[in-house]
């Protein structure tokens, strides 16, 4: 149970961390990209899509509060592949779950994801991104910038896969950091000192504590 405890502590932190980089997403258009393939066209896309919804001013009304975040977070989810980051995030013991257990999954984790980050959605400084290049292979791709903030720059790399014709993200690369890799080591340590039933027992506890006014 300590290890539990412990996973549970820095899955807080992965969590926080996905905060940071979604408000790095929203700050993309700041800077005009210095080269944009359709991945990055693809981000883009989403970025000003996102920045169209907070800028609205009848969408910052009190009232209008839930229709912003439900705005928000379909715009979001139309970019983020939260199948594939769930897949990854959770590694082998995927291909053992059943199609209503990878849904729950999914499910679960998209929760964890979008209420981390959809308090904090607005509160983005403006700070600039520089693209730096685009890798392509076949049905992935990589889109590297560089977060400037005041004298600090934070490397900021998202991985897409080309499914149907669009480019999802799959993964995101915070200085170094994936996001699938951190949340794959924290499932695997919780899973490791018990079993998947409780992982995703926990999981769901933590999405309604963080749904919980």
């Amino acid at each position: 149970m300590i290890a539990i405890g412990n996973a549970w502590k820095r899955w807080r932190c992965g969590s926080s961390w996905f905060t940071v980089l979604i408000i790095m997403v929203i700050c993309i258009g700041v800077v005009v990209p210095g080269y944009a393939g359709p991945p990055t066209d693809s981000m883009k896309a989403t970025v000003d899509e996102v920045l169209r919804i907070v800028r609205e001013k009848e969408l910052k009304q009190p009232e209008k509060a839930e229709k912003r975040r439900h705005l928000l977070e379909k715009v979001v989810a139309a970019r983020f592949d939260y199948t594939e980051m769930s897949r990854r995030a959770l590694g082998a013991p995927w291909n053992q779950l059943t199609d209503q257990q990878k849904q729950e999954f999914v499910d679960l984790f998209r929760t964890l994801l979008t209420n981390s980050y959809a308090d904090k959605i607005e509160t983005y400084s403006g700070e600039g991104v520089q693209y730096l290049n685009e890798r392509t292979e076949k049905d992935y791709a990589e889109v590297r910038t560089k977060v400037l903030s005041g004298k600090t720059e934070i490397p900021l790399d998202y991985r897409l896969i080309n499914k149907a014709d669009d480019w999802r993200v799959y993964d995101v690369v915070v200085d170094g950091v994936s996001l699938v890799n951190n949340y794959r080591g924290q499932f695997t340590k919780i899973l490791r000192a018990s079993s998947y039933s409780d992982l995703v027992d926990q999981l769901r506890k933590k999405t309604d504590k963080l749904k919980a006014p």
